[in-house]
């Protein structure tokens, strides 16, 4: 199975923090591929910026690479399905992460209940 990680999943991950626990298996299972965006990249490095957030993006991506996920660039494909999205939400990182889940197609594994609005690809945590 293919994983999506949303922003949130991903920081709780790498912290091993217990909201990650119901999913934790599927993370850790080799069967699975886990996949995180460059858009997270991105949400983490805006948010950092703005005081949001304290992270240090390059420790986040190194343990990101040692936990054996790998990166998902931002293709023009998933902003063509971000076009056609339905307006549940209005944040653009996870509007994004949606578009590239459906795009891909990949199971995105997020803390935000909005998101199953879009699709039955979310698994909520």
């Amino acid at each position: 199975m293919r994983l999506l990680l949303d922003t949130n999943a991903l920081l709780w991950a790498l912290a091993n923090a217990p909201r990650i626990e119901p999913v934790k298996d599927l993370l850790l299972d080799d069967g699975n591929e886990v996949f995180v965006s460059a858009v997270s990249w991105w949400e983490i490095a805006t948010k950092t910026r703005l005081g949001k957030l304290d992270a240090d993006l390059t420790e986040l991506r190194t343990a990101a690479w040692e936990s054996g996920f790998m990166e998902l660039p931002l293709l023009g494909w998933h902003a063509a399905v971000l076009a056609s999205l339905p307006r549940h939400h209005n944040d653009p990182f996870d509007n994004m992460l949606v578009a590239q889940a459906l795009a891909e197609p990949m199971r995105l594994i997020t803390g935000d209940g909005i998101l199953s609005q879009y699709t039955p690809l979310v698994t909520l945590i």
